[in-house]
C-alpha cells in the first residue's frame, strides 16, 4: 500500500503532480520544475522530506552502539546539537543506507535514515543490537518517530532567504538558530531546527511533531516560500554532487568507490561493521563529475570510455543553473581533474569534460 506524509492533503490542493517515490505518495512537482529549480537557488523553497524517518537512539549505551553500528566516528560529536555524515555498512562493506546522526546530549541521538530503506535500517539494527547483546548487555533503545502520537514531520526550507523566512514564521527560533554553523541543530520548544539539507543552499531542516505540520506548511507558504517537489530536489542535490541512496550507491557498492570515504573512520581504533571488508579491499573507483561538452543529456548508467578504462554514470540530468548536462560517475582510478571522457548516448559518443563532484554551491558554479 501507498505511503502518505501529513502534508498529503495540502500537495494536492496545491495541485501537486504525484508519483510514486518507493512506496510514497510525493510531489514530483508544483506546476514547473524548472521554476521550483531556480525558487530555492535564487530565493528559498520548501521541501516535504517527511517520508524520512527519524529515530531515536538513547541510552547509557547509545554512544557504544553507534560506534560499533556506522562507519563513521560519533566520538566526534562533542558538542550538543551537532549531526555528523555517515555510511552504514554491512559486513561485504557495502552501504545498507547513509544517513545523518545527530547528538542531542549524552545518551541520546537522532538518525535520519532514507524513506524507502527505513524499514530495511531498523531491522538491520535490531539484529546487529540483538548479535550484540549475547556478547554484553546493551542499555539502548531504538524508536523511530514515523508513527502514532510521537510520530515526527521534517520539512526543509532551502535557499539563500531560507533563514529569513522561517524566522518571520517561528520568530520564537531566531535567538537559537541564528549562529547555527553548518550541520549542527537546536530544539526550541516543539521543533528540531537543523542546519542540514540537500541542496547546496543555506537553511534549515525543520523536524516537528506530525500534527503540527500542516500549520507550519501554511504559515510558511503564506509567507511567500515556494513548494518544491522531487524533480527539482533531484536536479539541485546532484549540481550540488551530493549523493542519492539506491543510484550512487548500495549494498553491491563500497563507499570507498562512491565518494564517501570521508565519511569513513579508519583510523581510530574502533571495531565498526564493515570495517574489515574496507581495509582488505582498498579503493577501486573514484566518484567524479562529469559536464558534457556536446548536445545532449547525461543519464544514469551510460557507459564512460577514458584511457584508463571504462565507467559509468551514476546520476545525471541537465543542470537549469549551468544550462549544461551534469552527472556523477564512477570513474577508473587514474582519471583526473580537467580530463575529457567519451559518453556513449544513444549510440552516438560525446565529449564531457571530468571536474570535481560538486558542480554549484550557493547559487554558483563551481564547475
Amino acid at each position: 500500500m501507498t505511503q502518505k506524509t501529513v502534508l498529503n492533503d495540502a500537495h494536492r490542493r496545491l495541485g501537486a503532480k504525484m508519483v510514486d517515490f518507493g512506496g510514497w505518495d510525493m510531489p514530483l512537482h508544483y506546476g514547473s520544475q524548472i521554476e521550483e529549480h531556480h525558487a530555492v537557488r535564487r530565493d528559498c523553497g520548501m521541501f516535504d522530506v517527511s517520508h524520512m524517518c527519524a529515530v531515536d537512539v538513547s541510552g547509557p549505551d547509545a554512544k557504544a552502539f553507534l560506534l560499533r553500528l556506522i562507519a563513521n566516528n560519533v566520538d566526534k560529536l562533542t558538542l550538543p546539537g551537532k549531526a555528523l555524515y555517515s555510511a552504514m555498512l554491512n559486513e561485504a562493506g557495502g552501504v545498507v543506507d547513509d544517513l545523518i546522526v545527530y547528538y542531542v546530549c549524552d545518551g541520546q541521538y537522532r538518525i535520519v535514515i532514507n524513506a524507502g530503506t527505513a524499514e530495511k535500517d531498523l531491522a538491520w539494527m535490531a539484529a546487529r543490537l540483538a548479535d550484540w547483546q549475547r556478547e554484553a548487555p546493551y542499555a539502548v533503545a531504538i524508536m523511530p518517530r514515523r508513527s502514532g502520537e510521537n510520530a515526527l514531520a521534517i520539512i526543509a526550507v532551502q535557499g539563500p532567504n531560507a533563514r529569513a523566512r522561517v524566522w518571520q514564521v517561528l520568530p520564537e527560533t531566531r535567538a537559537a538558530s541564528e549562529a547555527l554553523k553548518p550541520f549542527f541543530s537546536v530544539t526550541v520548544g516543539d521543533y528540531f531546527v537543523a542546519t542540514t539539507g540537500y541542496t547546496g543552499e543555506d537553511g534549515f531542516e525543520i523536524t516537528l511533531p506530525a500534527s503540527h505540520a500542516e500549520k507550519l506548511w501554511q504559515a510558511l507558504f503564506a509567507a511567500g516560500v515556494r513548494p518544491i517537489g522531487l524533480g527539482a530536489r533531484d536536479t539541485l542535490r546532484l549540481e550540488a554532487g551530493m549523493n542519492l541512496y539506491g543510484q550512487d550507491m548500495d549494498e553491491t557498492v563500497s563507499p570507498l568507490d562512491a565518494g564517501l570515504a570521508w565519511t569513513i573512520d579508519l583510523v581510530a581504533q574502533r571495531d565498526f561493521v564493515g570495517k574489515a571488508a574496507l581495509l582488505a579491499r582498498p579503493q577501486q573507483k573514484q566518484f567524479l563529475g562529469l559536464v558534457l561538452l556536446d548536445k545532449g543529456v547525461l543519464r544514469a548508467h551510460q557507459k564512460v570510455a577514458t584511457a584508463q578504462g571504462a565507467g559509468e554514470i551514476t546520476s545525471g540530468t541537465y543542470s537549469p543553473t549551468l544550462q549544461q548536462s551534469i552527472a556523477l560517475a564512477r570513474l577508473p582510478l587514474g582519471v583526473a581533474i580537467g580530463d575529457t571522457v567519451t559518453v556513449e548516448i544513444r549510440d552516438k559518443l560525446l565529449s564531457a569534460r571530468v571536474v570535481k563532484p560538486c558542480f554549484v554551491r550557493h547559487g554558483k558554479s563551481l564547475a
